[in-house]
């Protein structure tokens, strides 16, 4: 296989005068290749495939925590909530199609909230033991098959198979570094062949399974990975969130040396194709915090990052430091 190349389109998006994204948790892409950012604020803002200015979606519908956003074949939007622990399923105008989940109600993991957004490596650990759908899940993939594989997540350790209609199938994992464990499963998705790659972030891996969640593999040369994305031509992107010194590694330890956030290419038996990212991280084409992505139907990129709750607010990165980028495929 060829290795893909890319080039940054810096400021793709134009949006309206006065707008602020500080934060871009998700970004999803329809069958039209228009682009949906999902910021902070639980809004999906619309752009075109030009990058203008086509609108919102979902304001009054939206969860305040949701954090991924996903697009089924048959236009349905699927949204994922770790602050209400549910998975939503929409009509493309709105309409609440399907929820798994109770909302408001997180599965009893012994997760010590004390150490949420303060100490993610505190945070894993203190998961005691597996549980049911759902606690603060992360990511949603939808397979080739129409079954529905969800992420959880921050505060469990797991992954959750379901059927297209919404009843549940089956669970597998722990928490821990073995195989098949998690420390935080925070990005998914489904190969062409319905092989499930899940984006083990604290552990520094991706771990495949098959279909009905067998373990076959692991994939070790990836840095915090926070999304995975295979497109059509089986290239897998992964997005890898920075480290700071002092941060705690479960696969490397104490970070003692800055590690910069970057964007990872390989094909599916695991093979680096392509890789970018370093410093300074608010230059055009690297990163600050890549937090999700998606490809459109050109394999065109769209990477989505959380700058200001990563930087921005800590006064670590400019006001003006992106937090979304598109990278043209060449």
């Amino acid at each position: 296989m060829i290795s893909p190349a890319f080039e940054v389109v810096h400021r793709w998006e134009q949006a309206p005068r006065g707008w602020t994204e500080r934060s871009v948790l998700g970004v999803a892409v329809d069958s039209r290749d228009r682009v949906y950012l999902l910021t902070r604020d639980a809004r999906l803002t619309l752009y075109n495939p030009d990058g203008s200015y086509a609108g919102t979606w979902g304001d009054s519908i939206l969860a305040g925590k949701t954090h991924c956003v996903r697009f089924a074949p048959d236009g349905s939007v699927f949204t994922v909530d770790d602050g209400d622990h549910t998975v939503r399923k929409f009509s493309p105008d709105g309409q609440l199609l399907l929820t798994l989940g109770v909302p408001g109600v997180p599965a009893d993991t012994g997760y010590d909230q004390r150490y949420r957004g303060r100490d993610t490596f505190a945070a894993c650990s203190s998961i005691e033991r597996a549980g049911p759908p759902f606690n603060r899940p992360t990511s949603l993939a939808i397979a080739p098959s129409g079954e529905l594989y969800v992420s959880d997540g921050y505060a469990n350790a797991r992954v959750h198979r379901f059927a297209e209609s919404g009843a549940w199938l089956a669970s597998w994992g722990v928490p821990g570094t073995g195989p098949g464990a998690f420390n935080l499963p925070h990005g998914i998705c489904a190969a062409p062949d319905g092989r499930i790659l899940v984006a083990d972030r604290e552990n520094e891996r991706i771990q495949i399974f098959s279909a009905q969640g067998q373990y076959v593999t692991e994939w070790t040369d990836v840095q915090r990975p926070s999304d995975v994305v295979v497109d059509r031509e089986g290239l897998v992107y992964v997005t890898e969130l920075a480290w700071r010194i002092g941060e705690r590694s479960f696969a490397s330890g104490l970070i003692e040396e800055a590690r910069p956030g970057r964007l990872s290419v390989f094909d599916l038996d695991g093979k680096l194709l392509a890789r970018w990212g370093g410093e300074p991280m608010c230059a055009p084409g690297n990163f600050c915090a890549p937090h999700a992505l998606a490809v459109d139907s050109h394999g065109d990129l769209y990477v989505a990052e959380v700058t200001f709750t990563f930087a921005g607010k800590r006064g670590l990165v400019p006001q003006n430091c992106h937090s979304f980028q598109k990278f043209r495929r060449r």
